[in-house]
Formats: C-alpha cells, structure tokens, sequence
C-alpha cells in the first residue's frame, strides 16, 4: 500500500511539475529593449517643468542582507523609480532619503523593468540624489509637502524601529501632510505611537504586502522577518485591506495612501498627488497595468467579463504577456486548476 502511495505521489508530482514547465514555456521573451531609454525620450514626463509645487520625500532602506542570513536585500527600483517620476511630472522635486544615507542598496529584477525604470537608471539627476540620499536624521519635515516609504525587503529590519522615521511620521501626519507607502514600505508605520499614545495607524485603512503573498514566496518568512507585515499592521488596529494576490490594491485614509504590492506603485503615488489637492497628470498606462486590470476583472467578475475585456483592446503590445503568464504559473504552483486553465485560456486568446 505505501509503494503505491508513493508511486502516485510521484506521478502526480511529476505532472505538475511537467504542467509549469509548460506555462513557463508560454511565456513570451521580452519583445523591447529598453534598456537604454532616457528620460526625455518618455513623453509623461516632459510635464511638470510649468510648475513648482514643493517636495516630496522618498525613503528607501539602507538594510543590505536578510537579517542572520546571506541573502541581498535592499529597496525595491521599480518603487522608486515610477512614484519618482509621478511627482516630478506633477510638479513637485523628489530628495531621497535612507536611515543611514550615502548609497543605498538597490534590488533589480529585469522582469518587472519596464522604460520608466531605465530612465531612472540612466537619469543623472535621480542617480546623483540615490548615490547621495539624505540620512534620515538629516531630514526637516517641514520641507516637504509629502513623505513615501519605498518598498523592499529591507525596510522590515530598520524602518519599524527607527525614532527618526516615527518622528518624522508623526511630525507630517501632526500636520496632514500627506503619507504614503507600498509594499513593504508601510513597515515604517508598524510602530509608530501619537502623543496619546495610540498606534498612529489604529482604526485606519492600510494596504501592504499580505501573509499571503509573503508566505508564497517565502515559506519561512515569520523565521526571516522580525515579524509578518500583516500581522503587526494588524496587531497595531490597522483595518488590513488586502485585494488578490499580486495585483493593485490601494487603500486611501484621509492623508494616509498605502499600496499593497509592486503593483499597486502607479496608483499609490498618484493618489498622493491627489491628497496633496492636485489632478494627476494624464499618464498612458503601462501594459503591465493593462494585464492587471484584466486579471482584477477576472478576479472580480469572472472569465467572461475579462475576456470582453481582452477583446476591446486595439492592440495586443497594449498588454505584457509575460505577466499574465506567470499568473498562471503561481496558479498552478497554488494547486488552482479552474483559474489555471482561464489564465491559459485568456493568454491564448492574448495570443490571436
């Protein structure tokens, strides 16, 4: 009986294994090279020189490794890069911050990069403020309009405990002045304590990177981490608001914007822009964007609706291919046979 316990494990295992072998397969090679892109090349962002609206401060982390372990770390580009220029667009001259300044360390995943991301890169401005950010001891709130917590890794180790950030915090907030953050950037709130000493964030609506999407990719994160986002933002009152699994999601609370994932980026920074009394300048969205707008509306009203919405597109560039399929991939992955197979079914259809 046990041999042939095994025997079946051992096939299914190995059809699984075979089954995302196959979608890895489907996924497309990149199509563009972007690598070279400047900023001046990108239309959205020849906006914003008519105007002068003050500052906005990102910070990112300065933490190198994962805790005890030998694994980089470090603040996330495409969550500096893409809120960086939505403030630059509308107006507004973006400093750049760390907890121990100078030149922070920096995670680049070429699959997520996209044009925007290169021009920062090769951006000789940008890359003068990141080589040279402002230690955040440094730092005059009174000098900015907004505060942003880059997301990454490296913010769970020293954003949550840093007086300097928690003063900083209550100084803008104090103010109503507008905070935000995404991903793991809202660890920089997990701690913070008002005068009356409640948690700053208690009965508020908060996005960040879930249990969920944290687990998945790192089974033994509460051993990693000094704890589990979601749980301490919950611990500390928070109202969680958590949308699917590696799509936007974005809550906003009066003056505080936080967005869940690396995808949530676009729309959390342009949301700041609003809270600060501005209209977002107009921006094409990204195909990125696009295949996440198709997978919310699978994820919300179903295959039907997302494949009306695959139809309406004029033109298939508009959608990032490889990004869909690796949803079908973590589907997979996640033992969802229904939704692996509508992912499929949409990448084909992406495919005509």
């Amino acid at each position: 009986m046990l041999k042939k316990i095994l025997i079946s494990l051992a096939v299914i295992c190995g059809a699984c294994f075979t089954f995302i072998i196959w979608i890895k397969g489907l996924i497309p090679p990149q199509e563009q090279d972007f690598s070279n892109t400047t900023a001046s090349e990108l239309r959205y962002l020849q906006q914003g020189t008519d105007v002068k609206r003050g500052k906005v401060l990102a910070v990112v982390t300065s933490t190198e490794v994962m805790g005890n372990s030998t694994k980089s770390t470090g603040y996330e580009l495409t969550e500096l890069a893409r809120p960086y220029y939505v403030f630059t667009a509308n107006g507004f001259v973006v400093d750049i911050a760390s907890p121990k300044g100078g030149k922070p360390p920096a995670l680049i995943d070429k699959g997520d990069m996209g044009p925007f991301d290169y021009a920062f890169l090769n951006d000789r401005e940008a890359q003068q403020k990141v080589d040279n950010s402002i230690p955040i001891d440094q730092v005059s709130a009174g000098d900015y309009q907004a505060i942003f917590f880059v997301g990454g890794k490296g913010t769970m180790f020293d954003f949550p405990d840093n007086t300097d950030i928690q003063t900083l915090v209550r100084d803008f907030h104090k103010n109503g002045k507008v905070i935000g953050a995404v991903c793991h950037g809202p660890a920089a709130l997990a701690n913070v304590t008002l005068d009356n000493g409640e948690p700053l964030i208690a009965g508020r609506q908060i996005s960040a990177f879930t249990n969920e999407e944290e687990l998945f990719l790192i089974p033994d994160a509460a051993q990693r981490f000094p704890f589990l986002l979601e749980d301490r933002l919950r611990e500390q009152g928070a109202i969680f608001q958590s949308g699917p699994a590696y799509l936007e999601q974005v809550s906003v609370d009066g003056q505080l914007i936080t967005g869940q994932n690396p995808w949530s980026t676009w729309l959390a920074a342009e949301r700041m822009v609003e809270a600060m009394g501005y209209t977002p300048r107009p921006r094409q969205i990204t195909p990125a964007e696009q295949t996440v707008e198709l997978l919310l509306a699978y994820e919300q009203q179903g295959y039907e609706k997302a494949r009306e919405k695959l139809q309406k597109l004029r033109d298939r560039k508009d959608l990032d291919r490889r990004l869909l399929a690796m949803h079908g991939m973590v589907s997979a992955m996640r033992w969802e046979p229904g939704k692996t197979l509508d992912i499929i079914r949409l990448l084909s259809k992406s495919q005509e």
